[in-house]
């Protein structure tokens, strides 16, 4: 079959053919492996009873059956995504002329590579691959790529775009700028869906920079709302999981992200782009886990911003308990405590003595590097290796246990609680109240203290599994929790986040401090343009913030609707409830997603239930097309969604309802309005209601 492969219409046709027998080629293979699978395990349970003494032909037939799996698992995964190139081949186009050469080579470009046989010179070109660069960092003229071998000079010729759906090209053109404004207009225009975009038909230039960024250990992006840092960030993975294949697996990368509903809402990204999904959790969640042992349950961040919304008269010490005056005076305890937690004597075991003198020569010198909670276990072993190597034979697990015991008696405490408690009588700050662990909760603003001091008093175990650490909305985390991530996780890091999204009632601009934790090897990036919202909401949105220095995408939108609901508050609430019924736009020709967002968790769940009640009166598909979310939810659905502003962080929606109290002006309840307007694609709608 010949083809022009300046035709892109012809060279679909062409591709999808491809596509098509390679996958049927590979089905086949898979069908084989199979059946070799199945005769392996039938030959295995034939003559297991007859195989050599030794087990040498045994382990021989594990491997070659583990060998066999795994080969069909790598064929199943190919097959799945050449299964989904067969919707989208491609999007773009590069013709390059090398450096010395007068005819272009032309490099398509989609979302993963394709060639007719595995080794053989592709027909598309994954967007990660050196080549692809052109596509989104140079107009036409001359250009530039970075290949393994070294810069690869010469110029573009031409550049193209399409956009093929469900196997059928929809439009194709030229274009002379990097990503065509319309295409881009296109994407930004379309309904929002309960899933995040990929964005590697969109990326710009700016962004491709960061996305291919393999020189800096931590790389910081300070990204206004809607500039797609979060995009960026797991585009970013996806390329440093293709470009270090031998060194880094998805099971090396863990995302720090707010909740479990955002990490559903982008769950879906690296499949997409190729690869395996990578583990995700709320940093809570893991101080939680790592404190299980001191307390049986730990407030979230989430019960210290219902506590602020709820009191605000109620004085909060969790900035103070975060500061770095708080952490000067634990250092100043722990020093102190080398001493007064100490009670040392002689240890006598079997005609065997280890002498008081002795064991502080080794607590306080020879083993001084290791943390004051671990340090007496290692004076233990000192002498357990002593008395083995005289009596030249091991002690048994029993004999070891009743050692241990003795030294660390020495201990007046091992309880990190108790001691925690004590360092707060010490400054002045109410105590813990003594109960027994089954009884014992945190507060949030003594949940890192305690973390804290848990990793300088006691040896970790290492997490140099985890090669690269996402830590998202990087403007909620204090200093503190900065050093501790730093002890926790030597490794790179791409940071993310929004200093006018904080939850804090005063914006915290990290990048202040970051630079004081990581060394030289920090990389700022700031992103002032913003392509999520309709200029009209984004103006308006800004206006509340007082964000003058933002640049805008040229897509507009209608004005943004605001609205005041007088009266008692019920009254003023089922109001306002009855008008987002009448202005909702979801279905077929409509809007895919809207939400409500509200202040508290109290408030919104009352509007869930109220509005319930309303729509079920109108016809509207509860079941599949309404969702209340609330913190323990772990799924992000289609149609209307109610929730608090600081649970929809992250997502977005066609149309946004925001509903708050005005009376309520506080800096976290502004915060909360801005982060809510912040969240509509296409339109919103600020409710307010009161006397």
């Amino acid at each position: 079959m010949t083809i022009d492969n300046k035709d892109g219409a012809a060279f679909l046709a062409y591709v999808t053919d491809k596509l098509e027998t390679r996958i049927a080629h590979i089905s086949q293979s898979i069908l084989e492996g199979q059946k070799d699978i199945e005769g392996m395990h039938e030959y295995y349970w034939e003559n297991y009873t007859e195989m050599d003494q030794y087990g040498y032909e045994n382990f021989d037939n594990q491997q070659a059956l583990l060998h066999q799996i795994n080969a069909n698992e790598q064929q199943i995964h190919l097959r799945k995504r050449f299964r989904k190139m067969l919707d989208s081949p491609f999007f773009g186009r590069v013709d390059f002329v090398f450096e010395g050469d007068e005819e272009p080579e032309i490099f398509y470009i989609g979302i993963g590579n394709f060639a007719e046989e595995a080794g053989h010179t592709p027909l598309i070109y994954d967007w990660r691959a050196p080549v692809s660069g052109l596509f989104y960092d140079y107009d036409k003229g001359p250009a530039s790529y970075q290949a393994p071998l070294g810069t690869i000079c010469g110029e573009i010729a031409s550049k193209w775009q399409y956009k093929i759906r469900n196997g059928r090209m929809l439009y194709q053109f030229e274009s002379d700028v990097k990503i065509d404004d319309e295409i881009l207009m296109a994407e930004l225009g379309s309904g929002g869906s309960t899933a995040l975009k990929n964005i590697v038909r969109t990326i710009q230039k700016e962004q491709n920079a960061i996305i291919r960024n393999t020189r800096d250990k931590i790389m910081v992006i300070q990204g206004a709302a809607g500039s797609g840092k979060t995009s960026i960030a797991l585009h970013r993975i996806a390329y440093l999981l293709y470009h270090d294949r031998k060194n880094l697996k998805s099971s090396n990368i863990l995302i720090l992200s707010p909740n479990s509903i955002f990490s559903d809402y982008i769950s879906h990204i690296l499949p997409e782009l190729g690869e395996e999904n990578i583990k995700e959790m709320s940093f809570d969640l893991f101080a939680y886990r790592q404190l299980k042992d001191t307390v049986s349950d730990c407030e979230d961040r989430y019960d210290q911003i219902e506590r602020s919304l709820n009191f605000p008269d109620m004085p909060s010490l969790y900035k103070e308990k975060q500061s770095r005056e708080f952490l000067n005076q634990m250092e100043g305890y722990l020093t102190s405590l080398e001493d007064e937690l100490m009670d040392f004597r002689d240890v006598e075991y079997k005609n065997f003595t280890k002498k008081e003198e002795e064991i502080i020569d080794l607590f306080y010198f020879k083993f001084q590097d290791i943390p004051l909670l671990s340090r007496m276990e290692a004076v233990a072993e000192n002498f357990i290796d002593e008395v083995e190597t005289l009596r030249d034979n091991d002690m048994d697990e029993e004999e070891r246990a009743i050692v241990m015991e003795k030294f660390m008696n020495m201990y007046e405490t091992q309880d990190l609680y108790v001691i925690y408690s004590r360092f707060l009588e010490s400054c002045g700050y109410p105590g813990l109240p003594h109960v027994q662990l089954q009884e014992r909760k945190l507060r949030y603003e003594d949940v890192y203290p305690v973390l804290y001091m848990k990793y300088r008093l006691l040896r970790q175990t290492s997490h140099n599994g985890i090669k690269h650490l996402v830590v998202d909305e990087m403007q909620d985390y204090s200093r503190l929790q900065y050093l501790i991530l730093k002890m926790m996780f030597p490794c790179r890091m791409t940071i993310l986040g929004d200093k006018a999204q904080t939850m804090e009632a005063e914006a915290q601009d990290v990048l202040g401090f970051l630079p004081k934790i990581f060394g030289k090897e920090i990389r700022r990036i700031v992103m002032n343009k913003s392509y999520r919202n309709t200029v009209e909401i984004a103006s308006y949105a800004n206006q509340l913030a007082g964000i003058t220095d933002m640049d805008l995408f040229d897509r507009h939108g209608q004005p943004v609707e605001e609205l005041f609901f007088k009266g008692k508050k019920q009254q003023a609430i089922e109001a306002a409830l009855d008008e987002l019924v009448n202005k909702l736009q979801l279905g077929a020709e409509q809007f895919e997603t809207a939400a409500l967002i509200l202040r508290t968790e109290s408030e919104a769940k009352e509007a869930a239930r109220i509005l319930k009640e309303k729509l079920e009166n109108t016809g509207f598909d509860m079941e599949n097309r309404f969702s209340y979310l609330h913190r323990d939810s772990t799924s992000f659905c289609k149609g209307l969604t109610v929730t608090t502003f600081y649970l929809a962080k992250g997502l977005e929606f066609d149309q946004v309802f925001s509903l708050f109290p005005a009376a309520d002006q506080s800096p976290i309840a502004k915060q909360g309005r801005y982060i809510a307007a912040t969240r509509a694609l296409h339109k919103l709608h600020m409710y307010e209601y009161g006397k």
